[in-house]
């Protein structure tokens, strides 16, 4: 039976996606969970794997094309197979489409002639691919000032990166600050977009709590040694599994909120803020709740590895449900993390520090760290908050609790 491949959804607010390139042409035999094609994403190129087993029959999205979530981008079926149907259902996309103008890209049109190529004026119609429009979307560059040098003329991606618009005149007594415009890549757009949503429509508040680590890191300087060869568990895994477990207990922080109800996720998917040289992703190491110590630290340290491969899955991507971001390394003191839609928190991790602190009503060198959750306080309140993180500082200051 054919099965239709559809451009995948990797992520809840993406909405269109690029095939990058297919990694099995027409006429090949592809297997259930085998990479067939690359999808380039605002974040990230992504695998994409099949969901079934047969002859891969017909690409209906070539590669560099643009097209919506759920548009049907190849078919795949056994090779005497009817396909005829699903072919003639959609037109195949083996060329950058043009669009009409809408009333936002030709507003400045109005007053001035059409640019002299990458439109054509007896239409009104500009030749733009799909990701030229975003971008000059995202960038308010007017299309009607950019000449294409694509085919026929068409505006590509690299035109609108490289257009310079005129600047106006300064007067003489203007001070020159010699400015020079650096592109947004895709992925620094992605991060502004998501943090712009994030802060405007999630009202944050913040609760910070100190962690004495000193126990956990004598945990973990034993327990290295005694695992096989390769397998080391960090600080950030302690913090992952405590995290885990406080879920357990408070539900209410692996939920997002949706307009009159809230969403409760059975399933623990931890985001772990990843910094690569492009900008910054969240990749999900799923099922966390049922996950041990020592497989977090072989389950993260992998994710790293491939996310800095470029080799994430697409499902990588999806389903965070709660996240993590550790600066300790950077030897910083403590941050506020944003909430990475659509989730209700994220907690942000700072150094372990040695710091005078009295115990017993003596003073010892304590190693301390300060940890800062991030709340949406439309799904919790400032106590639960505060009921969490202590919570998660019981478990990292009792850490043999962490192998349960």
């Amino acid at each position: 039976m054919a099965t239709t491949v559809d451009m995948p959804q990797m992520g809840f607010d993406m909405k269109e996606g690029t095939v990058a390139k297919w990694r099995k042409q027409e006429g090949e035999q592809v297997s259930r969970g085998e990479v067939i094609a690359e999808i380039e994403t605002d974040k990230a190129v992504v695998e994409m794997e099949a969901y079934a087993s047969g002859t891969l029959r017909k690409i209906m999205v070539h590669e560099n094309n643009a097209v919506p979530v759920g548009t049907l981008i190849a078919i795949i079926a056994d090779p005497d197979e009817d396909i005829s149907s699903l072919e003639t259902s959609q037109q195949a996309f083996t060329t950058v489409e043009d669009k009409p103008l809408t009333s936002m890209e030709s507003s400045a049109a109005t007053t001035q002639e059409s640019a002299s190529q990458g439109r054509d004026s007896s239409t009104s119609v500009i030749k733009a691919s799909p990701i030229a429009r975003r971008l000059a979307k995202e960038m308010n560059v007017d299309l009607t000032l950019v000449n294409g040098t694509g085919p026929g003329g068409r505006i590509t991606e690299a035109d609108v990166k490289s257009f310079q618009p005129e600047s106006p005149r300064q007067d003489d007594s203007t001070i020159n600050v010699d400015q020079k415009e650096m592109p947004l890549s895709k992925m620094r757009q992605a991060i502004a977009n998501k943090t712009i949503k994030s802060t405007r429509e999630a009202p944050h508040f913040y609760v910070t709590s100190q962690v004495d680590m000193g126990k956990a890191m004598d945990f973990r300087r034993e327990l290295n040694p005694t695992l096989p060869d390769g397998v080391r568990v960090s600080v950030n895994d302690l913090i992952i599994k405590a995290c885990a477990l406080a879920i357990s207990k408070y539900p209410n922080f692996n939920a997002s909120y949706r307009g009159d109800k809230l969403l409760l996720n059975s399933r623990v998917n931890i985001g772990i803020a990843i910094a690569l040289s492009e900008g910054l992703i969240i990749a999900g190491l799923s099922d966390c709740q049922d996950r041990d110590l020592v497989n977090v630290a072989k389950a993260s340290r992998d994710l790293i590895d491939r996310a800095n491969g470029g080799t994430l899955k697409a499902e990588e991507y999806e389903g965070v449900t709660f996240a993590i971001s550790n600066l300790g390394m950077f030897d910083v003191e403590s941050f506020s993390a944003i909430i990475y839609p659509p989730n209700a928190a994220v907690v942000a991790i700072g150094s372990v520090i040695e710091q005078p602190a009295v115990k017993a009503g003596e003073i010892v060198v304590a190693r301390l760290m300060k940890m800062t959750i991030s709340l949406d306080h439309r799904v919790v309140d400032g106590a639960e908050g505060a009921k969490f993180l202590q919570e998660v500082k019981r478990l990292l200051e009792s850490p043999k609790s962490l192998m349960d």
